[in-house]
């Protein structure tokens, strides 16, 4: 439940007694590094997966409350879909048409936003599409589009901040047969496994702390405990070779800087809308709220070895660096936080030994010279100027299109739910000045097109998602992107600049545009989000 600013700062104490669970010294001795050490306790939970086609591509998914146990002994009112928190792992097959249907028992509206799956707007769980308290929703999702990891979250506006954080939260995996063909790891939950990351802040009876004001909205909301799939020190017991780590940050802010506390290497084999060219090792991975990442990880040796992350500083961060370039976060601090642990046992058939040397042809980025160019800013500004976006019109009014409440539209910023809503802290963002307006188009896009996109971040780095397209990432800070960026992407974490060639593929009617905004949770609460059409 959410708390008081006086419930916030008694759960520093609490998040002291969480960080006493990390008190065993680990291995970390490269560069005269420490780790905070971790008893880890808890045996990694995997989520229920539910394949589509097992039962006849229809899927039923309830938002609810539900009671969660963080800590030992301790009860904590959450969130979930279909569980009391999180939900499951969803599987669907290129070329299916699977129909969801989604009830909403909670006590305020909702949405579910599809983040990575591409269809048309109608079906992607924008702010657009609301659904009221015992109301239901039955999207239907046309699966074409080439293996990803995606996911499932709340959008609507000025609430999805919280939503999230009290658990609404779940992976779905889309595939086209290719795992089998590479001989990836692909035994769900014992060489390919899930893992959403998280940080939470607990109060002294173990009750969720969220908290909504101005500062918590100026740089997103961060707990100091780090969750695994809902867990607090998990472990995973793996097989001594291969093993595929399905990485999601759905924390609301935070940044995780993850590397091995054995300096281990991690393959890098897809971004967020599938596969790159080939593996890409790396020793630290960052990767940012709403992206995902595939690695493989090999644990051949025998060795047990842990997952750590170095704290997100709220300064421009740089995104992961192949080896020989991994020094930069050594310089930051010297005090990194377990997240996960991994014991390889003999108990686990070996499926795999070694990463494939190639993933997928894909032809050299071309960049057409007609291509439309657009400049947008991620502004991190207390108060909102006169709008100024490129090419903003004004939409006629849910009135004026003759739709009535709770029928496909957002309810109205203030509205009464659980909690604060972001405009409660009287914080106020945008994207070129302006603040996000359901009222108002902010880009006409053609479908079949591209454009090459700069998006600009203020103050400090800012995950740029877009909704119904994937990209390519051609620069960050005016410099090629990393060689495991190379893939198609939804997300990317913005630190002063990044170029993107971005491809439309889905229709977006004029009176239910796709949005695009920044990932951080209370950033897009509070107006740093905007919204095109697709024609």
């Amino acid at each position: 439940m959410i708390v008081s600013r006086r419930g916030l700062i008694l759960s520093g104490v609490t998040a002291a007694l969480g960080g006493a669970v990390f008190l065993t010294a680990r291995k970390l001795d490269r560069a005269g590094l420490k780790a905070e050490s971790n008893e880890f306790y808890t045996s990694l939970p995997i989520p229920r997966l539910i394949d589509a086609r097992e039962v006849g591509n229809k899927i039923d998914l309830v938002a609810k409350s539900g009671i969660t146990q963080f800590l030992p002994n301790l009860d904590t009112e959450s969130y979930g879909y279909s569980a009391p928190y999180l939900g499951p792992v969803i599987r669907v097959h290129r070329g299916d048409s699977v129909k969801m249907t989604v009830s909403n028992q909670l006590d305020s509206p909702t949405t579910v936003h599809w983040h990575g799956v591409l269809v048309s707007s109608e079906f992607d769980g924008g702010p657009y599409n609301s659904i009221a308290p015992g109301q239901t929703w039955q999207p239907v999702l046309n699966i074409d589009q080439p293996a990803a990891t995606a996911w499932f979250h709340p959008q609507l506006h000025r609430d999805a901040g919280r939503q999230t954080y009290m658990g609404l939260t779940g992976l779905l995996y889309v595939e086209d047969g290719s795992a089998a063909d590479l001989g990836l790891p692909n035994r769900y939950g014992l060489d390919d496994f899930p893992l959403i990351l998280q940080d939470r802040a607990f109060g002294p009876d173990g009750e969720l702390v969220y908290e909504s004001s101005p500062a918590a909205m100026m740089h997103g909301y961060r707990g100091s405990t780090i969750i695994v799939n809902g867990a607090i020190g998990p472990v995973a017991e793996v097989p001594k070779g291969l093993v595929r780590l399905r990485l999601l940050n759905a924390a609301n802010a935070r940044n995780f800087h993850l590397t091995f506390d054995d300096n281990r290497l991690m393959h890098v084999i897809a971004t967020d809308n599938g596969y790159i060219p080939a593996p890409i090792g790396v020793r630290e991975l960052t990767i940012a709220p709403g992206e995902r990442f595939e690695v493989l990880v090999d644990f051949s040796d025998g060795e047990v070895a842990a997952i750590l992350t170095y704290p997100d500083h709220l300064k421009r961060s740089a995104s992961a660096m192949p080896e020989f370039a991994s020094e930069i976060f050594r310089h930051m601090t010297d005090v990194l936080t377990p997240v996960v642990r991994f014991d390889p046992v003999d108990t686990i058939p070996t499926a795999a030994k070694v990463p494939p040397p190639k993933l997928v042809d894909k032809p050299a980025v071309q960049v057409s010279g007609a291509a439309q160019q657009r400049s947008f800013i991620l502004d991190s500004m207390a108060a909102i100027n006169t709008p100024i976006l490129e090419n903003a019109t004004k939409m006629p009014t849910f009135k004026e299109q003759g739709i009535a409440a709770g029928q496909g539209q957002p309810q109205p910023a203030g509205v009464e739910s659980k909690g604060k809503p972001a405009s409660a802290a009287g914080v106020r963002m945008g994207i070129n000045g302006s603040e996000f307006d359901m009222t108002r188009l902010d880009a006409t896009v053609r479908v079949g097109g591209q454009e090459i996109w700069e998006i600009t971040g203020t103050d400090m780095a800012h995950p740029f998602h877009i909704h119904g397209a994937s990209f390519h990432v051609l620069q960050l800070d005016r410099m090629p992107a990393p060689g495991h960026l190379a893939g198609p992407k939804d997300t990317v974490l913005v630190d002063r600049q990044a170029l993107l060639l971005v491809n439309f593929t889905q229709k977006a009617d004029p009176s239910m545009p796709f949005v695009f905004h920044c990932s951080i949770l209370e950033h897009q609460d509070a107006g740093m989000m905007a919204q095109y059409t697709a024609v």
